[in-house]
């Protein structure tokens, strides 16, 4: 039953098997609320764990924590394997790493801002086009000057530069409006109180930390801790299309591997594409068909196709349907686009099947040999083997003492970034005006008293002792003091990380491979 080339998914009439070669053609798993996406989810990344490809899945509703645990042998566990004939089911546990944007039930998830880049954040703070474009000069500002942007008071301390040189920056790059930098201080004021400033920051999550295998070759599954970030559901989508864009920006081409390099399960797809303007989904489509080659299979998993888009659904090769409920004229509308996405049985009616699936069930159709579509069947999905369901804060914890990640992220790093260069220049400049003024007062001071001036009854000329030292001299290049400590703070900018960086196709920092 259990093969080293398939993942076995259950049983119609026949046993129903995923071919790992085509695992990273990307898949769909839809169904309403109650019918067993969950269970569908967790015994396909049970498969490719077991198969050594590494998985990173959300976890919505903390039920796909259960895979860290042994399985307990449910009575409709049991029942299930028995019906779909799976003789070698028994029950197991996977290796798991928890993760959490906010630290709490996971390590930290962080990212900088400068890798994040410009296009995501301004998703996440459901910035206009106007705004958008003022954060994307401050970025081009501090890319052109070599300013590293890793968290949230480097980004804070950039947009107050940029507004002290509004005008110079204007010129150079695009108009900057007072008021425009300030609407977009107000927006990542409110990402800062909805727990955003979590996730900027240092040491920033490498790629490779969720390609791990364990040391008996399964795949690592890194479980994403989601039910609070669920809460901050833009924030939640930027995270994982941000997640999305780094595997396509980092990973090399790997053409059709025997099995994909990773797997990445997206809960609740649609919160992706809600209210996204076309731009963004165009990158998305983008992203999807090209991150196929380096070898990562995506699944979106959502209660209705037609919350995809078109054009990303038509990437999606391997699909599992579970019942959908034909209440309204949206549900109808629904039930006919999935069941026009399949090939036709002619044993039964798909549309018909679609809205008549119990619990557990699905309609499935995967890639076969020669990436040709199977017909689609209607299919009891297998048991995991895993425990179905939460675990307590006791497990959790002992799982995370034994990570192998949690002495990389569990410390924050704070090294040198824009908001360090750039306080250390506002202070020189400020040293620098400060000096300018006292030169200044000098200058105007009375001068000293001549011969003439003096009380000549009085003896010898007098000078008063309150007459202040001689004005300041100039450097031997004829440079006052002020202008010399402004050419030495700007020599000493010039010198930092003099080069652009490069973005890339979501424009997040495209790193060296």
């Amino acid at each position: 039953m259990l093969l080293d080339d398939r993942l076995y998914m259950g049983a119609s009439t026949k046993p129903e098997y995923l071919l790992l070669k085509y695992g990273n053609r990307h898949g769909l798993v839809t169904g309403a609320t109650g019918t067993g996406k969950t269970v569908t989810l967790q015994g396909l990344a049970e498969g490719f764990s077991r198969a050594g490809v590494p998985v990173f899945c959300a976890d919505i509703k903390g039920d796909l924590a259960g895979l860290s645990q042994m399985g307990e042998g449910k009575d409709w566990i049991v029942k299930r394997a028995q019906e779909i004939g799976f003789d070698d089911f028994a029950s197991d546990k996977f290796p798991v790493i928890f993760w959490d944007l906010f630290g709490r039930q996971g390590h930290p998830v962080r990212t900088t801002i400068s890798e994040m880049g410009p296009l995501l954040l301004s998703r996440i703070l459901d910035l206009n086009a106007t705004q958008e474009g003022v954060l994307n000069i401050a970025f081009k500002f501090a890319d052109d000057r070599g300013l590293l942007l890793l968290d949230f008071k480097d980004l804070r301390q950039l947009l107050i530069e940029v507004e002290r040189n509004a005008s110079e920056i204007s010129a150079t790059y695009g108009n900057v409006a007072t008021a425009t930098i300030g609407a977009v201080q107000r927006a990542l004021l409110v990402l800062e109180q909805q727990g955003g400033e979590n996730f900027f920051g240092e040491a920033a999550l490498r790629i490779s930390d969720l390609m791990r295998t364990a040391t008996d070759g399964r795949g690592m599954i890194s479980v994403l801790a989601a039910d609070q970030l669920m809460q901050s559901p833009r924030l939640y989508a930027t995270f994982l299309l941000w997640m999305l864009s780094e595997l396509f920006e980092e990973l090399p081409e790997v053409g059709d591997p025997a099995k994909p390099k990773l797997v990445f399960f997206f809960d609740e797809a649609h919160l992706l594409f809600d209210d996204a303007p076309k731009a963004l989904v165009d990158k998305v489509e983008q992203v999807v068909k090209l991150v196929r080659s380096k070898g990562v299979g995506v699944y979106f998993v959502t209660q209705n196709p037609i919350d995809i888009p078109d054009s990303v659904l038509s990437q999606l090769s391997n699909r599992v349907q579970h019942a959908l409920r034909a209440y309204t004229p949206r549900d109808q509308k629904a039930v006919r686009v999935a069941a026009e996405t399949f090939r036709t049985n002619p044993a039964f009616d798909t549309e018909e099947a679609i809205t008549q699936l119990a619990v557990g069930e699905a309609l499935v159709s995967v890639l076969e040999d020669k990436g040709i579509p199977s017909i689609v069947e209607r299919t009891l999905i297998r048991p995991p083997s895993a425990r179905v369901g939460t675990i307590t804060p006791e497990e959790r914890k002992a799982v995370m003492a034994s990570s192998p990640v949690g002495a990389v992220y569990d410390t924050v790093e704070d090294r040198e970034s824009a908001y360090e260069v750039l306080t250390r220049k506002a202070k020189k400049n400020a040293e620098a005006e400060e000096a300018r003024q006292r030169e200044d007062a000098r200058s105007e001071a009375p001068s000293r008293p001549t011969y003439e001036d003096s009380n000549y009854r009085s003896g010898p000329p007098r000078y008063r002792e309150d007459s202040g030292p001689p004005p300041a001299r100039k450097t031997s290049r004829g440079d006052s003091v002020a202008e010399a400590a402004m050419k030495s703070a700007a020599r000493s900018m010039a010198t930092q990380l003099g080069r652009a960086i490069m973005r890339g196709i979501l424009g997040t920092l495209s790193r060296g491979r």
